[in-house]
């Protein structure tokens, strides 16, 4: 039995490694999902604690509470696909479980199984495959016409509640994180630009310490409603480069479009990890880019030897 807990998107993402440690303690089998959700893999404490999924489930949410003053909601399933989709549809207080896959997955659009894209999904839906219940139902062979060999089995399978992907434990060193809030309700999009640069100031000192790079960054953006918005994009290249780093952040910014926004808080998150010495870097004959990246060497010892306040950009000063 497979449990998704999603933590509520106000949740600090720098809580996160504190949760999954709680998660830990009930399993030894936890698989971080950044920013506010991880699975845990309970068949062997379901036995060992005597309990049924929603006893645990409520042990854990309690404790997350009481530690940490985080709620969370929690789906229950034979696989991590339906475990998310009922964490997706579970209320607040209460552990949705999965028992019967057939059952519960029938009338279930075909585009809430792992792997449908909206593009998959519209070929499905042209011809007629639009929940997956139909979609369990149809020939293997025309599914794989439609979508591919590879792609129409897994789907073919998901549709009939079968996911063999295994819970990875200790999955969270594949990212890095960072968060910075507002004391108050920040509308001024340059004191959100700050933040942003204080944030890949700190992501791109922390990758370059630990010798690592990565693929993509994550931003979310939390509002004075407790509602948060994120956008995902991918590098043009592995870098732990602080000015590629803020480039991307800021791109990602831009592209949410946000119009006297109340912020209340902004967090950052490079995923994708992996390390420096197997990256490939573009050569370039730009002087300029050259010169950052001597400098930034500079500043790293200097922050190694000073502390990490010894120098900063000159907009993060005051």
């Amino acid at each position: 039995m497979i449990l998704c807990v999603r933590f509520g998107p106000e949740t600090p993402e720098s809580l996160l490694p504190r949760l999954i440690d709680l998660l830990g303690e009930v399993t030894p089998v936890v698989e971080a999902a950044p920013p506010h959700e991880a699975l845990a893999d309970v068949r062997g404490a379901l036995r060992y604690f005597d309990r049924t999924p929603a006893e645990l489930a409520a042990v854990i949410r309690v404790r997350a509470l009481a530690l940490y003053g985080v709620d969370c909601v929690i789906g229950a399933g034979p696989n991590p696909m339906l475990a998310r989709m009922a964490a997706r549809e579970a209320r607040p207080g209460l552990t949705l479980t999965v028992d019967d896959p057939a059952a519960f997955l029938r009338d279930r659009p075909v585009v809430a199984l792992d792997g449908v894209g909206r593009a998959t999904a519209r070929t499905l839906c042209g011809y007629g495959l639009d929940s997956a219940g139909r979609v369990a139902d149809a020939p293997l062979a025309v599914l794989q016409r439609l979508v591919g060999a590879r792609a129409g089995r897994e789907l073919w399978e998901r549709a009939r509640g079968i996911d063999r992907t295994p819970v990875v434990p200790n999955a969270a060193a594949r990212s890095l994180a960072a968060e910075r809030s507002f004391p108050y309700d920040e509308l001024d999009r340059a004191e959100h630009r700050r933040a942003l640069l204080s944030l890949t100031e700190e992501l791109g000192a922390r990758l370059r310490a630990e010798a690592q790079v990565c693929r993509s960054l994550a931003l979310t953006v939390r509002y004075a409603d407790r509602s948060g918005t994120s956008r995902t994009r991918t590098l043009a290249e592995p870098t732990g480069h602080t000015a590629a780093l803020t480039a991307l952040a800021y791109a990602l910014h831009d592209s949410l479009g946000l119009q006297r926004a109340r912020v209340r808080g902004i967090a950052l998150r490079a995923e994708g990890l992996g390390p420096a010495e197997r990256a490939a870097r573009q050569l370039t004959f730009d002087p300029a880019d050259e010169r950052a990246r001597r400098i930034e060497a500079v500043v790293d010892r200097a922050r190694a030897k000073f502390g990490p306040k010894a120098i900063v950009p000159g907009s993060l000063a005051a």
